[in-house]
């Protein structure tokens, strides 16, 4: 190995570049593009599918709106709308109870929505083919899904609790149908009802037609619960603005006439369940009027008849003056205290006797007590009979205007609850638009490519970072320590003759000699012609190259055979020598074979010395056989078609090629070799795969490791380079191999242009 190399840089920098070149990471994305191509075509892929997997959706909507007050009493009068509580409402609190079951349950018993079909033939395969699959439509006669072979309509279906959410599979059979839920089959016929006893509790179904060829259909009752929570996922139910009291309802499903239906009878359900509530203050106080009028009417007629007959038989009494006032104010008190009970009874209904209006009623009767028994003990003064005039048309007159006054409010009360509407207006009823929302296909395609884009992407970069690959020629300097002698173009030609594995390895002077990698080789032999100094062992006259790499696969045998070529047109005797006695397949490049090698010559040059050490100690052998060889050199050493070069194969495969290469017949090998070539290039294994470049480099004038561009692992560089050391051999070079050019390729020092014949 030269000891007068110098090393063009330090050993392995500390300082390591950390920060985020973005160019490299634009560069590295680039030469990832057939990764992130891929993934692009997968998600667009992916998209395509999908758009067409998933149903359209159709969406409906409606608007109502909310009043804060209802006008149907007031525009009767103050004396009746007194009578029932002001109604108001928010339009959010609507808003939430539009959702509630109170309102959803009575649209799911009317169309049927517990009941679920499924057509089990239909895979995914199908629902890509077909780009749209038929959906139950459900309706207040039943539900019914349309198939391949026919439809299939159910009319009815209730079953008990424990088969809820289960699902049974029916088929048309000879004589009707056969419901099956895997344990149990029960058979029927078409167009009548039917009530099974199953395991679980019973069945009631009644099915009015199946499809033909025994074709299944999955069929599930489903609770209350998961069918409410099902419409709540597709309705929507906002207020449009602020304060306006105008909803928004809208709801979304696969089949368009359908979610206008299931939307429709939302609606109605909440304004009827809006409008009994508005009229439920009204029809209670009616029911109560109706209970007080019997006895109101029936108490009148009795306080008639006793004050009638008492007139009959005493005549007709003159009362005085006072008398008549003091009757006077006693049926005013008598006609507000009824009014007061009667308002404390309606409010009785509602509240508890700790209200404040009730208390406040009870004190107002208290003090129309008490003045009602001052004019009673001022009655009692007068005369008897008088007295009892006065007691009889009190009870008549008060008991008439009770009556008279609760028969008029009941009259208007019925009045006011045949025009009450409630509070809640229907502006806009659903109406099919035929309009698919969703799925918007151009977005989801757009969407999915960019995100697969985005996946490939990551991998790229990631794959950059976990595999720190060599690239700059500069990094490599500072992180080895060696200084980088060539950049070996990539030969595009010669890439793509190597695709075909039939066709043979061939040199760059036959195939690309016009090439810029072509080029690179003659200026590493330029480099290496001045940089290495002539033998100082007498008799020596060739220099020793030995070409290595870090790992398998990095062109090592490309650079020798390629680099021994230009040496030989220098009208230089070269020998190229294949020292990889494992994997070396330099004799394919010069189309010969590697039989009669480097490891026969070795293997034979040791059983000669065997055979001369048994002679040594045996007498009996004749001393012809201890000095015969069993070939000479010139049988390992072959000549090629390309003149000035000899070729040596690697011969065949021994058992241990480094104990072959430690053992003196090596030396001698190479001492006679070098008194008969000018340039020796050695091709040995990879450092990092075999220990056989170690003992070689002891031979050699130049060691130079060749590592592949954007595929070799800056670390096991590194610590290749590191293992040399560590074995007092220098590296004097490495070879940056199958460098890319273009924009792509951050760290290119080519230009496109060669010399030659361009034609």
């Amino acid at each position: 190995m030269s000891t007068d190399s110098k090393n063009l840089s330090n050993p392995v920098s500390k300082e390591d570049n950390d920060d985020i070149d973005l160019m490299a990471l634009l560069f590295a994305i680039l030469r990832g593009w057939k990764t992130v191509l891929f993934f692009a075509l997968i998600g667009l892929l992916i998209g395509v599918l999908y758009g067409r997997y998933v149903n359209p959706t159709f969406k409906s909507d409606a608007l109502i709106q909310i009043e804060e007050n209802s006008q149907g009493i007031s525009a009767l009068g103050t004396s009746a709308s007194e009578l029932i509580a002001p109604q108001s409402s928010k339009a959010q609190t609507e808003s939430e109870l539009i959702r509630s079951r109170m309102i959803l349950e009575p649209v799911v018993d009317k169309l049927n929505l517990r009941i679920r079909l499924t057509d089990p033939s239909i895979g995914y395969i199908d629902r890509i083919k077909s780009d749209r699959v038929a959906t139950q439509v459900n309706t207040p006669d039943g539900v019914s899904l349309q198939t391949e072979d026919g439809d299939a309509q159910i009319s009815q279906f209730n079953v008990s609790q424990a088969y809820l959410n289960q699902t049974f599979t029916l088929t048309k059979s000879e004589t009707g149908f056969v419901l099956s839920n895997g344990f149990d089959d029960f058979k029927g016929q078409l167009n009548k009802p039917h009530l099974f006893k199953g395991v679980d509790g019973q069945i009631q179904i009644t099915v009015t037609d199946l499809p033909d060829n025994s074709h299944p259909i999955n069929l599930a009752k489903q609770s209350l619960q998961i069918t409410t929570d099902s419409i709540n996922s597709k309705l929507s139910v906002v207020e449009r603005g602020q304060q306006t009291g105008i909803v928004e309802l809208s709801m979304t499903g696969s089949n368009q006439q359908q979610v206008s239906l299931i939307l429709k009878e939302i609606i109605l359900s909440y304004v009827g369940q809006n409008q009994t509530r508005g009229s439920e203050e009204t029809t209670r106080t009616i029911k109560f009027m109706e209970t007080q009028i019997p006895d109101l009417k029936k108490k009148l007629e009795d306080s008639e008849a006793v004050f009638n007959k008492f007139r009959e038989n005493n005549g007709t009494i003159d009362v005085s003056k006072e008398a008549e006032l003091l009757l006077s104010e006693n049926s005013q008190i008598d006609t507000q205290i009824n009014e007061l009970k009667l308002k404390k009874a309606d409010l009785t209904t509602y509240y508890t006797e700790e209200h404040p209006l009730v208390i406040q009623i009870n004190e107002q009767l208290d003090v129309l007590n008490r003045r009602k028994q001052n004019i009673d003990d001022t009655i009692e003064g007068l005369p008897e009979i008088q007295r009892e005039f006065l007691q009889l048309s009190e009870d008549t007159a008060i008991n008439r205007e009770i009556y008279l006054t609760l028969l008029k409010n009941y009259e208007q009360l019925k009045v006011v609850r045949a025009g009450q509407i409630g509070y809640a207006r229907i502006i806009d009823l659903p109406i099919n638009t035929f309009n698919a929302i969703a799925p918007n296909k151009p977005q989801i395609w757009v969407l999915a490519t960019l995100l697969s884009t985005m996946i490939g992407v990551l991998l790229v970069l990631l794959k950059n970072m976990l595999r720190n690959v060599v690239k700059d020629p500069e990094r490599i300097e500072a992180k080895t320590g060696v200084p980088v002698v060539a950049t070996i173009p990539r030969s595009p030609l010669l890439t793509r003759l190597r695709k075909d594995k039939k066709t043979p390895s061939r040199l760059l002077a036959y195939t690309d000699s016009n090439s810029l990698s072509y080029e690179a080789i003659k200026s590493l032999r330029t480099s290496l012609m001045f940089g290495m100094t002539t033998p100082e062992q007498a008799g020596q006259r060739a220099k020793v190259i030995l070409i290595t790499g870090e790992s398998p696969g990095v062109g090592k045998s490309f650079i020798s055979a390629n680099l021994t070529e230009v040496f030989a047109q220098l009208d230089k005797k070269v020998l190229i020598m294949d020292a990889d006695m494992r994997l070396g397949e330099l004799h394919k490049i010069f189309g010969m074979t590697q039989d009669n090698g480097l490891a026969d010559y070795l293997l034979q040059d040791k059983l000669s010395q065997n055979m001369t050490d048994f002679a040594q100690n045996n007498a009996q052998v004749p001393e012809a056989i201890t000095t015969q060889k069993i070939s000479n050199l010139a049988s390992f050493i072959h000549p090629t078609n390309i003149d000035n070069i000899d070729f040596m194969p690697r011969g065949e495969y021994p058992r241990n090629p480094a104990s072959l290469l430690s053992d003196s017949r090596l030396n001698n090998l190479m001492t006679e070799l070098s008194s008969h070539y000018d340039y020796i290039i050695i091709d040995s294994p990879p450092i990092l795969a075999a220990s056989d470049a170690m003992i070689l480099a002891q031979y050699a004038n130049k060691v130079l490791m060749v590592t592949r561009y954007d595929n070799s692992i800056e670390g096991q560089l590194v610590y290749a380079v590191n293992q040399m050391n560590k074995a007092n051999i220098e590296v004097d070079g490495i070879i940056l191999n199958d460098v890319q050019q273009g924009i792509m390729s951050k760290y290119s020092y080519h230009y496109s242009y060669a010399y030659g014949n361009n034609q």
